[in-house]
């Protein structure tokens, strides 16, 4: 083979290899494509499921000790206002107020998704009471005997604990966990779950097993519910 067929095979295979890379580097493979849009993040520290999720699962320490008195003797006061009449203000609408104090309004109830007519009396007044969302007992037996007491009265007087609601539906409750009792409202429990989840959250109390499972039941059919802040 003479030297000038050699250069010109050897010149025709190099400009097949271009070709061939050429073919195979196309520009279109590496754009950036959207990715698909998902409906929230699981990894979104604003979700109730997620903050459930960093809650400690303990049983029950024992009662021992406790009284209402351990968070406060009675109700203390938001902006020189007792909370109780803080929180009808709040909750309640069509109020009348004579200073601090809620003398009427409308509650809607969200523990049985009922109104109720609430006029100040002793005979009256007891139709819309201020519930503990996570109730004081409850509290006790899951971390809040190792708070100190002014932490405690905190907790008790937090509005992000207290919800004004219907006097029956908060005996009803008592001093039951998730896992014992929810609002009849089925169209509440999201927010209902979500609530006791950020109180337990803010205060380093814990739940039960039963506990965990029956709000992660809740919340398992509002994915994206929140966690409260008010």
């Amino acid at each position: 083979m003479n030297k000038l067929r050699f250069r010109r095979i050897i010149t025709f295979s190099l400009m097949l290899v271009g070709i061939g890379a050429i073919t195979i580097f196309n520009p279109s493979n590496y754009e950036s494509k959207p990715t698909e849009s998902v409906p929230y993040s699981n990894n979104n520290v604003s979700l109730a499921i997620n903050a459930l999720k960093k809650l400690p699962v303990k049983d029950r320490a024992p009662k021992t000790g406790y009284s209402r008195n351990e968070f406060g003797n009675g109700w203390g006061e938001i902006d020189g206002c007792d909370t109780r009449n803080v929180i009808l203000q709040r909750d309640l609408v069509e109020t009348k107020l004579d200073g601090c104090l809620v003398i009427a309004g409308t509650l809607n109830d969200p523990y049985t998704g009922g109104t109720i007519s609430f006029k100040r009396g002793a005979g009256t007044s007891s139709s819309v009471q201020i519930d503990h969302v996570v109730a004081l007992s409850d509290a006790w037996q899951k971390g809040a005997q190792l708070l100190d007491t002014v932490t405690r009265k905190a907790l008790a007087n937090d509005p992000l604990e207290l919800l004004a609601v219907e006097g029956r539906a908060n005996q009803q409750k008592g001093d039951g966990d998730a896992a014992a009792w929810l609002p009849s409202n089925k169209a509440f429990r999201c927010e209902y779950a979500a609530r006791q989840i950020t109180v337990k959250q803010k205060y380093s109390l814990w739940v039960t097993q039963a506990e965990h499972d029956a709000l992660k039941n809740v919340l398992s059919k509002c994915p994206k519910q929140e966690v409260i802040t008010k």
